[in-house]
């Protein structure tokens, strides 16, 4: 079987991480046809649109993308190119486990968390105006459908994957009426999995919780803008942004991306870590199906890790970006 893959490997090292990835996954023998196409300022260059329409029409056809880091300009310039693909296709689910790597010094070793986040609504949006000069309003937007099917995916994936504990993380105390809601539809689809146990938590004490003890969670749930700030600070559980992976699901597609920044600075140098869209890219082999394979990968990525002189530079190795590459494709 062939897998159609719509390919957006991003800007600054994001080409380069992208081909390191590609060349670990055909190591396996899977075979995958890859759909190629730029977004962002690349894309407004070459075809006068920061999204091109051929490659909405290609996720609308292999319905599975991998996505390199895309610049976004901060205070002005083009929208956030994640949100946009997000809300085009609907997918609602931001799902971002975290664990640790071996021998990545941190703090706090054998994380095992998930951070499950809506990913369509809510204040992280950006729906704002300027109501008059030096006066702007944005505005945070909650619907009964959207908190009530990402609080199922949450307790569905528990279920499936023997997970015993889910937080709702809210600021209802505050925002009685959104994160209210986001309570209410919580706690109706928690009453349907008696065997996972529910709590809740406001977000600013979850902040303090998981810096003084993150072992205490086991999946957290959340709207939209606490579940982009909490998924940051989870990571550095794990060693950055650098490590961990993250997937946006819908009903009908899904777009596996690597989270972290473009790094312009280090851009066409074969410095850069490739591990954060490798693990993405794990989490969407094994969406195909393709088990053996992300096991495969993953086993070698982890016998890589226990080498320092095989990694890159950024945590202490001596490798390049294909150099990385090339060592896991050889444990494989």
């Amino acid at each position: 079987m062939t897998h159609n893959i719509t390919l957006i490997p991003g800007d600054g090292i994001g080409p380069e991480v992208t081909q390191a990835v590609v060349r670990i996954l055909e190591a396996t023998g899977v075979r995958f046809e890859w759909e190629k196409f730029a977004v962002g300022a690349d894309a407004y260059e070459k075809y006068g649109e920061y999204i091109p329409k051929g490659l909405v029409e290609s996720i609308e056809r292999t319905r599975v993308a991998l996505k390199g880091p895309v610049t976004t300009p901060v205070g002005g310039g083009f929208a956030s190119i994640n949100v946009a693909l997000r809300k085009k296709f609907d997918l609602y689910a931001n799902f971002r486990p975290i664990r640790n790597l071996p021998h990545i010094p941190t703090r706090y070793p054998d994380v095992d968390l998930i951070i499950i986040r809506e990913n369509t609504e809510g204040l992280y949006s950006g729906l704002e105006h300027e109501v008059v000069p030096g006066v702007v309003e944005s505005l945070k937007i909650m619907t009964e459908k959207a908190c009530t099917r990402i609080a199922r995916f949450a307790f569905e994936y528990a279920r499936k994957n023997q997970r015993k504990k889910i937080h709702a993380i809210h600021k209802a105390n505050i925002m009685k009426l959104s994160d209210g809601l986001f309570l209410s539809c919580a706690r109706d689809v928690a009453k349907q999995y008696p065997e996972i146990t529910y709590g809740e938590h406001i977000v600013d004490n979850t902040c303090m919780q998981l810096v003084l003890n993150p072992y205490q969670y086991d999946m957290l749930v959340m709207e939209n803008l606490y579940g982009d700030i909490l998924s940051d600070l989870c990571a550095a559980f794990v060693g950055g942004l650098g490590f961990v992976p993250s997937a946006n699901l819908g009903d009908e597609c899904a777009i596996f991306e690597a989270v972290h920044g473009s790094a312009p600075d280090i851009a066409g140098k074969n410095l850069a870590n490739p591990t954060a869209l490798l693990r993405s890219a794990l989490l969407m082999v094994r969406h195909l199906g393709e088990h053996a394979a992300s096991t495969q990968i993953r086993n070698a990525l982890e016998r890589v890790y226990r080498h320092r002189e095989k990694l890159t530079r950024d945590i202490g190795g001596q490798a390049g970006t294909s150099q990385f590459a090339d060592a896991i494709i050889e444990e494989m």
